[in-house]
């Protein structure tokens, strides 16, 4: 009878071993499968788009010199290309030609490169894009880091432009910034600016937006 118990006891344990060891490789594999699946459906890291901050998808967006546009023609690379406005506001194309872009906007472009387009093609599909809006630019000139002409994008201001040409230099007149704007009479307007006043909150109307072909002055 004891035999029996004993044999009976040493069975049971081995029973209860296997059963624990099954668990165990059950759980494992459940937490591998888990944590392939989670790695699986973790997004990739993506690298920061570059912010070019010179192409413009708005409508209204006038074309003019320098612009670099992408002309794109379903199915047809051989007319698609990027090209400049040249000095005299016109692009040249395949087929097409000659083609003046300056004063248009990209859908007027558009337009009229379709319909040129037609002599040669059948139901061409045009897609005209700003790719860099080179010709609205504003001037930094004085006692900044890196003075010169930039790329006038979105709604830049006065603190705006004095951030893209890298903040001032010693000795800089803070105080006495203006910004020049050239009027309708062909005659220059003369804006204050105090750097010290705005950065305080005061003053804020002298942040003006900028507009192309403004000048701004640090003395």
């Amino acid at each position: 009878m004891n035999i029996k118990k004993m044999i009976w006891g040493q069975a049971t344990l081995l029973l209860s071993c296997v059963l624990s060891c099954s668990m165990l490789q059950a759980q494992s594999a459940s937490d591998v499968s888990k944590s392939a699946t989670d790695t699986q459906a973790a997004p990739a890291a993506q690298p920061a788009a570059p912010a070019s901050g010179t192409a413009t998808d708005d409508a209204n967006y006038i074309i003019g010199i320098d612009d670099l546009l992408s002309i794109s023609v379903w199915k047809e690379a051989e007319i698609s290309r990027v090209v400049p406005v040249r000095s005299d506001g016109k692009i040249s194309l395949s087929l097409v030609g000659e083609v003046t872009a300056g004063g248009k906007t990209p859908k007027e472009l558009k337009a009229e490169i379709t319909e040129k387009l037609k002599s040669y093609i059948s139901e061409p599909e045009v897609t005209v894009i700003v790719q860099e809006m080179r010709s609205k630019k504003f001037n930094i000139l004085g006692m900044v880091v890196r003075p010169g002409s930039f790329p006038l994008t979105g709604s830049m201001t006065v603190l705006d432009s004095l951030s893209v040409a890298g903040g001032f230099r010693d000795f800089a007149k803070k105080k006495a910034i203006y910004v020049l704007r050239k009027k309708a009479d062909g005659t220059d307007e003369r804006l204050p600016f105090n750097y010290n006043d705005v950065i305080k909150g005061k003053n804020n109307e002298q942040n003006v937006k900028l507009m192309p072909g403004d000048t701004v002055v640090v003395p």
